[in-house]
């Protein structure tokens, strides 16, 4: 019943351009669940579109919204603390409020992924996509499940 009061109030959808075309990896996700990602290639071009709704047509106060491409390395050994060696950053939309649904275009060009997506015993080497809406109280952070990189 807790959990009810402190659920987000939006909803966040992430579309990557092609990615039904893309050929498509199998990985393993959350609790060893296999999950299909579409394969990126060093250089190309990662766009797509976000969708933001809010729940029950409420109004939502916001400090600006970003997208951000992120290249992640986490050491088992060292649970908890993420490495993010790559950082691309796009924002939004500027403060302001939400009361209907948002679409948003972002594209980050030409990416050069320097290491292959990877996921081992003692490493985990992941790109992915994450969508933050900043907020007075607790941001609300969605990250598309992963997009994989691998070299030519």
């Amino acid at each position: 019943m807790a959990g009810y009061f402190f659920s987000s109030p939006i909803d966040i959808d992430v579309k990557l351009e092609g990615e039904d075309v893309r050929k498509l990896a199998e990985t393993k996700g959350e609790k060893d669940k296999m999950i299909s990602c579409p394969v990126y290639y060093d250089g190309d071009t990662v766009s797509g579109q976000i969708s933001i709704r809010t729940r029950d047509g409420k109004k939502v106060q916001h400090d600006g919204i970003k997208v951000e491409f992120v290249g992640s390395i986490e050491l088992f050994y060292d649970r908890g603390h993420h490495h993010e060696f790559l950082s691309l950053s796009q924002e939004l939309a500027a403060p302001g409020e939400m009361r209907q649904a948002q679409t948003y275009e972002f594209g980050f060009k030409n990416v050069e992924k320097q290491f292959e997506s990877y996921q081992g015993i003692n490493v985990k080497l992941r790109y992915f996509i994450r969508v933050t809406i900043s907020r007075r109280m607790a941001d609300v952070v969605k990250e598309r499940v992963r997009v994989l990189g691998t070299l030519i």
